[in-house]
C-alpha cells in the first residue's frame, strides 16, 4: 500500500481525540512511507494530518477544484493537483476521480457531510464491484458509533447484504485499522 486518500472535517471538532488522532494518522503513514491524498484544507482535521505527514517527512497531495483552493488553502509542501471544470459539480466529481485513481485505500477520519459523501460514494462503488480497494472508519472515541449500528440495522432490515457490510471496516486505532488494510482481499458479489 503505498497511497491512502483521507477524508475528514475541514474543522477541528469539539473532541481533542481527534485532533490527536489526526496526528497520529499523519505520522503512522509518514513512518511507514504511505503518501497521504486528501482534499487540500489547510483548516480543521484536514489541516492537521497533513501537516502530521509533513513533518514526519511523508509526502501528501492535495486535491482540490480551484476555486475552493482561495477559501481553503493547501499545506506548503503538498503537491497540489487542481481540478479546472467552470462547472462547480462537475468539478468535484472529478476530484472524487482523481482520489480514487492516486488512492490504494479510503480512510474516514471523523467529518461531516463531505466525508459521508465520499467516504459513503467508495462504498457505493465497492458494492457495484467499481472500487476494489479497502475502505474504513476510524472510530476515535465511537465517533462512528451511530453510522456501524445504521449499517448493521440495514442488514438486519434486509436493505444491505451481510457480504456488502463487510466492506465497511471500523477500528478504534490506526494500527488496527492498517491490519485490516493489509489482510484485505477484493471480492465480487454476483448481486448488489
Amino acid at each position: 500500500m503505498k497511497k491512502i486518500c483521507v477524508y475528514c472535517a475541514c474543522h477541528q471538532g469539539n473532541n481533542p481525540a481527534f485532533r490527536e488522532t489526526a496526528k497520529e494518522l499523519g505520522r503512522c503513514l509518514a513512518e511507514n512511507k504511505i503518501e497521504l491524498v486528501y482534499g487540500g484544507s489547510d483548516d480543521g482535521l484536514m489541516g492537521i494530518l497533513a501537516e502530521s505527514v509533513l513533518l514526519h517527512g511523508g509526502k501528501v497531495t492535495a486535491v482540490m477544484p480551484s476555486d475552493l483552493k482561495k477559501r481553503a488553502g493547501h499545506k506548503k509542501g503538498t503537491e497540489l493537483i487542481l481540478v479546472n471544470s467552470m462547472d462547480k459539480r462537475k468539478a468535484m466529481q472529478e476530484r472524487k476521480q482523481k482520489m480514487y485513481n492516486l488512492a490504494d485505500a479510503f480512510i474516514a477520519l471523523p467529518g461531516g457531510l463531505g466525508t459521508m459523501d465520499e467516504m459513503f460514494e467508495m462504498l457505493t462503488w465497492s458494492q457495484l464491484g467499481y472500487n476494489l480497494k479497502p475502505c474504513g472508519f476510524l472510530n476515535v472515541d465511537g465517533y462512528y458509533n451511530h453510522l456501524l449500528a445504521f449499517l448493521n440495522n440495514a442488514v438486519k432490515e434486509g436493505l444491505i447484504t451481510p457480504h456488502h457490510r463487510t466492506l465497511a471496516y471500523a477500528a478504534a486505532s490506526v494500527e488496527e485499522l492498517l491490519e485490516k488494510f493489509q489482510i484485505f482481499q477484493p471480492e465480487l458479489s454476483a448481486k448488489f
